[in-house]
């Protein structure tokens, strides 16, 4: 990947693998924004960005998706959208996503990722985004006791409660991918990087990408 070219890099994680968390460092150190699955949702519906709104938007003028972005976070920081409340919606809520809605996600992606280099988390990013010709792909894990402990800390919840949304946010993550991409999000041939950040502070795992983006410069 080119990094003084356009370019976009995708990271898919499992909850509790402090994967967001990397993703948004890792758009600070770059540079570039950051968009997540929750702002994706809300331009989506705060603004019914429907296939067929889009489609008109798309017609009347090429940077469609500015406005919509400056209009939802005016002053973006050097890291891209931060925020670490629920602003956008709920990390560990799972929810059930319609046909429009993904159709409407994906054109809102490849719309975001033709606009600027950005770091782009979940949605399905590897995929949607599969014909970008400067991009990496990256999936984060981490052990599950490691996951399990993160989500009681981010959730304030017991170590059964936390065991159970895992086994439910899991389940869903895997039912969308399967869903929509045709894929289970396992297989380690979606991407282009796979990490088990166990033992690795969220530094050091940007770290480790950063070293990878420069192996893999021309």
């Amino acid at each position: 990947m080119n990094t003084n070219e356009q370019f976009v890099i995708t990271i898919s994680r499992e909850l509790g693998s402090g994967g967001h968390t990397i993703g948004k460092k890792l758009a600070e150190r770059l540079g570039v924004r950051f968009f997540d699955k929750e702002l994706i949702r809300a331009l989506s519906e705060k603004f019914d960005l429907t296939p067929a709104s889009i489609e008109r938007l798309k017609a009347e003028k090429k940077h469609w998706l500015s406005d919509f972005i400056h209009l939802l976070a005016p002053a973006p920081a050097p890291a891209g959208f931060v925020g670490t409340s629920n602003v956008y919606g709920k990390e560990f809520n799972p929810s059930v996503t319609t046909d429009d809605i993904f159709k409407a996600e994906t054109q809102i992606l490849r719309a975001l990722a033709e606009e600027e280099s950005c770091v782009i988390a979940g949605r399905s990013g590897f995929f949607v985004l599969k014909d970008c010709p400067n991009k990496i792909d990256i999936f984060i894990t981490a052990p599950k006791k490691d996951r399990i402990a993160r989500t009681m800390s981010k959730q304030n919840i017991t170590e059964e409660m936390a065991e159970e949304v895992l086994e439910k946010v899991d389940k869903a993550r895997e039912n969308y991918i399967e869903r929509y991409a045709g894929v289970s999000r396992y297989d380690a041939r979606n991407y282009s990087l796979t990490m088990n950040v166990g033992g690795m502070t969220e530094d050091e795992a940007v770290e480790v990408i950063l070293a990878y983006i420069k192996e893999k410069r021309p």
